[in-house]
């Protein structure tokens, strides 16, 4: 690949073909150095590998964020790569990567290495690329999946190779990391409750000598108020009682069965 500054050896499709990532060398890891970038609202960091050193707990050395450039280009610019970048997985050609229960952003790749050799076109040969990064929406994590040579009459581009195993990381990060739900406001009032609670508290404090009317109750504080007193209860159905088979005012006999019918 020559140099910017060569006056020989640039064809003159140079320049075009390196919009789509031909005629330019760099790594795997400068290539996601660019998308955690744009992640980042335009700030570069430079990798690490490590972030610090311990031993028995006790920190030796600490690597710090090291920013290579603070705003690598205009919030303009990052707005729109990053809805181009959203819109791929969403409708673009990584399509087939889309859920709508968990929001990806990135770019697949797709480049033929080798071509030059004679058996190309028998066996032809491809590199197969995702990067991006998650969630779309509010980035976290970025990442990229490189799968050289993968067999042709799999799949060998890049949203059928290298795209379901960027899903299947980034799944699997959600999954393991635990989520915080925050309670904005404990004290809601739900007057049905309260007003069913206090009914059935009144009902429970009193002292029966005679079966209670317990129509109008839900089954659950029915059941509650008449083993209390020592009756045993069957229900039928789900909700509130609709009728009881001991009539009110009964005389109370504790061990004696008593059929309540539900309805919602």
């Amino acid at each position: 690949i020559p140099h910017p500054s060569d006056k020989t050896g640039w064809s003159k499709n140079a320049l075009p073909s390196m919009a789509y990532g031909y005629g330019v060398s760099i790594t795997p890891l400068q290539t996601l150095t660019f998308y955690n970038t744009i992640a980042n609202d335009g700030v570069m960091v430079k990798p690490r590998f490590i972030k610090e050193v311990k031993a028995w707990n006790k920190e030796i050395y600490k690597f710090d964020k090291e920013i290579i450039d603070p705003q690598m280009v205009s919030m303009e610019t990052i707005k729109k790569t990053k809805e181009v970048l959203k819109n791929i997985v969403i409708r673009g050609t990584g399509k087939s990567l889309y859920s709508p229960d968990f929001s990806m952003a990135g770019k697949t790749g797709t480049a033929r290495v080798e071509y030059w050799m004679p058996d190309w076109a028998s066996n032809p040969r491809y590199i197969s690329s995702f990067a991006g990064y998650f969630p779309a929406e509010n980035p976290k994590y970025s990442c990229i999946v490189i799968i050289h040579k993968p067999k042709v009459s799999t799949g060998f581009y890049g949203a059928d190779v290298a795209g379901p195993v960027f899903k299947s990381i980034a799944q699997k990060i959600y999954i393991d990391s635990p989520n915080v739900d925050v309670v904005r406001n404990l004290e809601v009032l739900q007057t049905a409750v309260e007003k069913d609670f206090d009914s059935y508290f009144s009902n429970a404090r009193k002292t029966y000598s005679a079966v209670p009317n317990v129509k109008g109750m839900t089954g659950m504080d029915a059941v509650s108020l008449l083993e209390n007193i020592g009756l045993k209860v069957q229900i039928i159905g789900n909700g509130k009682v609709k009728s009881q088979s001991l009539p009110e005012g009964q005389k109370l006999e504790k061990g004696k069965q008593i059929l309540l019918e539900l309805s919602s």
